[in-house]
């Protein structure tokens, strides 16, 4: 599927000399896209230095709250891009068209263009690609799912999204569509979901999430769902592939402690959690994977990786 927004792209060639390991000139690429709306992002597109980092930057809770832009997060990326850094944004938000999710990043300050977002939707996309798939997810989502053949019965597989902040889960999730799944999956449907969430934050508190009824569904039929989404390995590893970058070399920074950080530290990547959107205290005392980096908000976190990289001496 076409992206929604087209870019033009210029290259230059920049021989920055300053103190690095190891020493020498960095020899650094940058690019300048433009998009079709006039928003013109820089990107380091070519980096050998163990100072630059690649990193995937959870956009739920870390980013902003129902949309609500968190203080500080947008300039921090825009620090984060400015010191060199790869970014990939990636999220388990199974409620809107990736075209729409970027756009009102870019509404809140965030620079970004729509091929930098990762969605579950996609992951789908790419997973069930030609297959006879009943699907309980949003509408909203649907223009994403295209390469799907989207059935009521006989389905290949059965995939279960997440919820919104809106009415429409009652109908989505309703006993007849989840006992149609039930069936389905009775009759050797593979069983998918973009996400097991248990719950999300938003402004007006925590919202059960679509990993209920997921767990549901478990319980009842027996067999496990493929996740698609975080914390998965297939999704983490398509966004190594798209930075063209190694687990050791990539951070991931989030507000889930117990999905996230696990599934990332698993995959052999650096990790870092954000006081914001659903972090809470008690989970980081219990949690079986402890963070590299624990940060007030997104707008500590530039500094902090920093002295990670450099072992203070930035100071």
């Amino acid at each position: 599927m076409a992206d929604a927004s087209t870019s033009k792209t210029a290259s230059t060639l920049v021989d920055d000399f300053w103190a690095c390991w190891p020493p020498g000139p960095l020899d650094r690429e940058t690019r300048i896209s433009i998009s079709e709306t006039g928003n013109e992002t820089e990107r380091v597109t070519r980096i050998d230095s163990r100072s630059m980092a690649c990193i995937l930057l959870d956009v739920d809770g870390v980013l902003h709250v129902s949309g609500d832009p968190i203080p500080g997060a947008a300039s921090a990326v825009a620090e984060l891009r400015g010191a060199g850094h790869f970014l990939r944004f990636v999220t388990n938000n199974s409620t809107r068209p990736r075209s729409r999710l970027a756009a009102e990043l870019r509404e809140m300050g965030f620079s970004l263009e729509d091929d930098e977002l990762q969605t579950t939707p996609g992951a789908a996309a790419r997973e069930l690609a030609g297959k006879r798939v009943l699907a309980l997810v949003m509408a909203a989502i649907v223009p994403d799912l295209d390469s799907l053949e989207l059935v009521g019965d006989h389905a290949d597989a059965v995939l279960i999204g997440g919820c919104d902040e809106t009415l429409e889960p009652n109908q989505v999730f309703s006993y007849m569509n989840l006992a149609r799944a039930f069936d389905e999956i009775q009759m050797g449907a593979s069983f998918y979901c973009l996400h097991k969430n248990k719950w999300w934050q938003t402004s007006r508190g925590q919202m059960l999430d679509g990993g209920a009824f997921v767990a549901g569904l478990e319980y009842a039929t027996g067999v496990e769902a493929i996740v698609l989404g975080k914390p998965s390995p297939s999704y983490f590893a398509a966004a190594l592939d798209a930075l063209d970058a190694e687990p050791e070399r990539t951070w991931l920074v989030t507000d889930d402690i117990e999905a996230d950080i696990r599934g990332a530290r698993l995959f052999g990547m650096r990790t870092a959690v954000v006081r914001t959107g659903k972090f809470r205290p008690e989970t980081l005392e219990t949690a079986e994977s402890a963070p590299d980096i624990v940060a007030s908000s997104l707008a500590q976190f530039p500094a902090l990786l920093e002295d990670d990289l450099t072992g203070g001496e930035s100071r």
